[in-house]
């Protein structure tokens, strides 16, 4: 059943991959555009945008600059449509895998 599970995730990754991506893009870009504004290095940078997008928000690193926080808010944005893309593919291999097995 547990095969069953990951070949039908696979497959809804691979239907969704074009939006999963474009989200990733997008956070990944304005996380950039954040650090060269606050003269970040890279990894802080990149380590911004997922504590960010993943909705965690340590605090250790903050921006400034109020265009830095827009782009914030929508690196917040961004990670909450991801999160709901990962869990719409996860519910929806398991519901094959329950109608393959059921």
């Amino acid at each position: 059943m547990r095969r069953a599970f990951f070949s039908a995730l696979v497959q809804q990754f691979r239907v969704v991959w074009p939006i999963l991506s474009g989200v990733l893009l997008v956070m990944v870009g304005c996380g950039l555009i954040i650090g060269q504004i606050e003269d970040w290095r890279l990894l802080d940078a990149l380590y911004f945008t997922f504590v960010t997008g993943l909705t965690i928000g340590y605090g250790d690193l903050t921006p400034e600059h109020h265009s830095s926080r827009v782009l914030a808010i929508l690196i917040g944005f961004a990670g909450i449509v991801l999160t709901g893309l990962v869990a719409a593919m996860s519910v929806q291999a398991l519901r094959a895998t329950d109608e393959n097995h059921g």
